[in-house]
């Protein structure tokens, strides 16, 4: 039996992982910057800048042939919306800081909780995404997903003041569509009603309008299927269809408590 040659793949033509990552990395200290207090130099023309311009030239010059414009006018309009990227995730720490009662400070939020870290990074690749840099978006958005166990593919559409708390297990699809002020909570998924290949490109992903609380374990599935604005999803509810705004959906469980004196058969689980 004859086999089939596989076509050899040209890595070189990829973005390194190392140099991603530490792109990703020096750029969101650039922004929170630990030792000189938070706050992002609007002009962006200090050596620092600089610095991260050539690390992401670096990135993309393998990218080159495949993007629609110029490298140069990708890093100019990357670096020209981070003011707006830096204000949106002020915006989100604040969401943490008004919804959680275990935040202590604005600060503890950007330094070390994964919801936050998973929400800025997702933005910054947001950036890249819609400048349709290929490959890199999805690379840095993994990075996070690595770190944290929360799944935000990068070209969902993410409005402001965004809280994930926990967040392990969170998914978040391509198509998916958010607005204002949204809260989620872990093991929330936001899917697709099937993965099949011939649905590239259409809308697969649910939308949450504004002022949405999703608890943990949810999962909301489907293209169409739209949560109203200002309604609240119960833990553990499945659902494939729209609700209209203003209202609550929970899964209602059947849970009994008995003496165990009263049992007299044996429990044996094993786990």
């Amino acid at each position: 039996m004859q086999t089939e040659t596989v076509k050899q793949i040209d890595l070189s033509k990829l973005p390194s992982r190392i140099v991603a990552y530490r792109f990703l990395d020096e750029l969101l200290d650039f922004l929170f910057p630990v030792e000189a207090g938070f706050g992002l130099n609007d002009d962006l023309s200090d050596e620092r800048t600089e610095r991260l311009k050539r690390i992401l030239m670096e990135v993309i010059r393998p990218l080159k042939d495949k993007l629609p414009i110029p490298e140069e006018v990708v890093l100019q309009t990357f670096f020209e919306g981070l003011p707006a990227v830096y204000n949106k995730l002020i915006l989100d720490a604040r969401a943490f800081v008004t919804s959680d009662p275990a935040v202590e400070c604005i600060e503890e939020v950007i330094v070390a909780y994964p919801g936050f870290y998973a929400i800025s990074v997702y933005r910054l690749a947001h950036e890249l995404y819609k400048l349709k840099v290929p490959i890199l978006p999805r690379l840095i958005t993994e990075y996070a997903h690595n770190k944290t166990g929360i799944d935000i593919h990068p070209g969902a559409k993410i409005g402001n003041s965004f809280f994930i708390d926990h967040g392990t297990g969170v998914v978040i699809g391509q198509t998916t569509v958010i607005g204002d002020n949204v809260k989620l909570y872990q093991g929330v998924t936001l899917g697709a009603l099937a993965v099949r290949k011939e649905t590239q490109g259409a809308k697969r992903h649910p939308t949450i309008e504004n002022n949405v609380i999703i608890y943990a374990g949810s999962c909301i599935l489907g293209g169409e299927t739209v949560i109203g604005h200002d309604s609240v999803i119960g833990g553990n509810v499945w659902l494939t269809q729209s609700i209209q705004p203003y209202s609550v959906v929970y899964h209602k469980s059947d849970i009994k408590i008995r003496d165990k004196s009263d049992l007299n058969e044996v429990i044996d689980f094993i786990i």
